[in-house]
């Protein structure tokens, strides 16, 4: 948990640095798609739902970001229900008309809750993610996001293997 708080102030504090010197402010929000792994036999689980992430950029490479996800699904009548809230650093590929492809890594936590027939439960494990995914401009301060990362949740030694495809429509400020 310490590691986390401190993982968490340094890039609080990166991302205040960066606004005071950023060029541009990026905003978007869209549909998300988390599909966790499954293990021994069992099949992994769907969940369908909301990405929501706001981009400082201090030049035209580097940035940080915070990105914010909720997810649910109701596989085999269990009702399963997701967030994670992350932060990192983002990297641009500058001076591409139109397009601009960028990675990221992202780490923070995250909540999970699943009730069936009136039980439930909930586990709140470290989450990292890596990937990426590009701005296709649609107009002046308006940009379509398709974006992939690989999200890894760790809670008891164990890291629970995943994959987000988020499909977002971006402000850019």
């Amino acid at each position: 948990m310490k590691t986390i708080k401190i993982i968490l102030t340094a890039l609080t504090f990166s991302l205040l640095a960066a606004s005071s010197y950023a060029q541009k402010i990026d905003v978007s929000g869209g549909y998300a798609f988390l599909h966790l792994d499954g293990s021994d036999g069992v099949s992994g689980v769907n969940l369908n739902g909301f990405d929501a992430s706001l981009g400082v950029h201090a030049n035209s490479v580097f940035g940080v970001a915070a990105d914010f996800g909720v997810y649910h699904g109701s596989p085999s009548g269990v009702g399963v229900t997701a967030s994670s809230y992350t932060f990192g650093p983002r990297i641009t590929i500058p001076h591409i008309p139109k397009v601009k492809p960028f990675a990221e890594g992202l780490f923070g936590g995250s909540h999970f809750s699943a009730s069936f027939e009136g039980a439930s439960g909930s586990t709140n494990p470290f989450a990292f993610g890596f990937g990426g995914g590009a701005d296709f401009s649609l107009a002046p301060h308006i940009a379509f996001r398709p974006q992939y990362d690989y999200f890894g949740f760790h809670a008891n030694s164990t890291t629970q293997n995943s994959s987000r495809l988020a499909l977002s429509l971006v402000v850019k400020l």
